[in-house]
């Protein structure tokens, strides 16, 4: 299986999904959103979750695949709304163009879209995937919201932020590799497994994410660089600057935190120096590394072909080191 080959046809299935012309202020937003671009990560570890168990005939997982995919960018499309967030993969996000009630109804119907691509899941296996796929999308939602609580509260513990982010992130990317292994016949046991070392890569590209808000290229990124600092985002990187700064540093990082109206660029410089002086960068990425290797360790237990498996090792190592 040819990573790049493969995510090319996923794009242009993605490119060549068709939507109704009326009403056109509910569908455009959708068609916007879907053409955006995007890593495709989550309709592609459907893909590898299959390959990993055998399963190599990729069109015929398609509207699987597509189902995580549409389900993704709804959820990115309401974050949109509620985080405040001008721009999407360096566009304007919905929200921002056609306003706050287009974006919520289109989103709705982006929901319906991919319970609609899931139904495309051969019978016997269509009940275990809408319950599987329940339960992801409530436990996306469940992190969504801790992720708003943790911005009215003045302490959030480590695990608690873990947590969140395996809900709000973490455990789709799980949902997508099960998913896949399921089509494949993957034993209860390894479907388990391979949905818990989604988790675990999940929690690490969210805390890579994190480094990237605050320390990647706006271009590269495709987002407003600094957006968690302006927005108070209780990310790792806040909540371990929090736990080791000194008072002086903790005084200026309250400071900051407290104001309700202020000079965006200079909010981020402030932290990001407090940062660099305690070298939250460096404690961010060995945290990152830790995940990735227990992800790695649970991989070599899989009752899978060796191939898929390596496979699957490499294109999850390219996440680590990547820039956008």
């Amino acid at each position: 299986m040819n990573t790049t080959d493969t995510l090319q046809r996923l794009v242009q299935a993605i490119e060549q999904l068709t939507y109704p012309q009326t009403p056109r202020e509910l569908y455009e937003p959708i068609e916007y959103m879907m053409r955006l671009g995007g890593k495709r990560l989550r309709p592609l570890l459907v893909l590898l979750g299959a390959k990993v168990f055998g399963h190599n005939n990729t069109d015929t997982l398609t509207g699987a695949a597509l189902s995580v995919e549409i389900f993704h960018n709804f959820t990115l499309m309401h974050d949109d709304i509620m985080d405040c967030a001008p721009l999407r993969r360096g566009q304007a996000t919905v929200h921002e163009r056609w306003g706050n009630n287009t974006a919520i109804l289109s989103g709705d119907v982006m929901l319906v879209k991919a319970y609609q691509a899931l139904m495309e899941v051969p019978d016997q296996h269509l009940r275990a995937a809408l319950d599987d796929f329940n339960k992801c999308a409530i436990e996306v939602c469940e992190g969504q919201q801790l992720d708003m609580n943790f911005e009215q509260r003045p302490i959030v513990s480590e695990t608690e932020y873990i947590e969140m982010i395996r809900l709000k992130t973490a455990v789709l990317l799980g949902f997508s590799l099960a998913l896949g292994a399921r089509l494949a016949g993957a034993s209860a046991t390894d479907i388990a497994r391979i949905d818990r070392f989604g988790q675990l890569i999940g929690i690490g590209f969210q805390l890579k994410d994190d480094l990237l808000d605050v320390y990647g290229n706006s271009a590269k990124v495709g987002k407003q660089v600094g957006g968690d600092i302006i927005s108070n985002k209780k990310t790792f990187l806040l909540l371990k600057a929090l736990e080791n700064a000194n008072p002086s540093q903790r005084q200026t990082l309250d400071h900051w935190l407290s104001l309700t109206t202020f000079d965006k660029e200079a909010k981020v410089k402030a932290v990001r120096e407090i940062y660099d002086q305690l070298a939250i960068p460096v404690l961010t990425q060995v945290k990152i590394k830790t995940y990735f290797e227990d992800a790695f360790a649970l991989l070599e237990t899989l009752q899978a072909d060796a191939s898929g498996k390596t496979l699957l090792r490499h294109f999850t190592e390219q996440l680590i080191d990547r820039e956008q």
